[in-house]
């Protein structure tokens, strides 16, 4: 028997995010802070390079090993089903524009900073819930996942916390509309 990288997207996403967490930690002490955390209002610069890249890069910026954990005991799950059933490049699209959405829309509507993958997260959750329907129908899975996950979020988001529950909301919204629009390959 021999270990295979099965899910090439997966795999790199989780190792490119551990990286620069243990980075993070040991040699470069505010390497999250400054390359992947995306500013709050006012703290977005059309003309800084790394205000762009930011975008981007929050989603492979954690915390700390549990917000890490956190987020890719669920990313190890589901991405390589979902790899399986949209190819990787597709899942690495999806990935590029929850984590697009999900940072410009922290930027120009709240002031806090956006840091982590747990938008990237719900995307996914939503997503796996079309792998297997046909055209035309809504899957009675889709709208359980919808009001239990969706629901809970919109419900914490009246609490005080550091957890961007508009994160979640934005990328279960984007799993959503990939879901419905960009049907798994079988």
């Amino acid at each position: 028997m021999k270990i295979k990288y099965n899910a090439p997207t997966t795999l790199t996403f989780t190792f490119i995010s551990a990286a620069a967490l243990i980075l993070n930690q040991t040699l470069f002490h505010g390497l999250i802070r400054t390359w992947f955390m995306v500013s709050g209002r006012g703290g977005f610069h059309p003309g800084s390079i790394r205000s762009w890249v930011t975008l981007f890069t929050h989603v492979a910026g954690h915390a700390d090993i549990n917000h890490f954990l956190s987020n890719f005991s669920f990313i190890l799950l589901i991405g390589p089903i979902l790899e399986e059933n949209y190819g990787s490049r597709a899942l690495l699209m999806m990935i590029a524009v929850t984590a697009l959405v999900t940072g410009a829309l922290n930027t120009f509507l709240f002031s806090s900073s956006l840091l982590g993958a747990s938008g990237v997260v719900f995307m996914m959750i939503l997503l796996a819930s079309f792998t297997n329907f046909n055209r035309g129908e809504i899957p009675l899975t889709f709208i359980l996942i919808l009001v239990l996950y969706v629901g809970r979020e919109l419900i914490n988001s009246f609490r005080a916390d550091t957890i961007s529950e508009f994160a979640h909301i934005a990328g279960g919204f984007c799993g959503s509309l990939f879901g419905f629009f960009r049907p798994a390959k079988r």
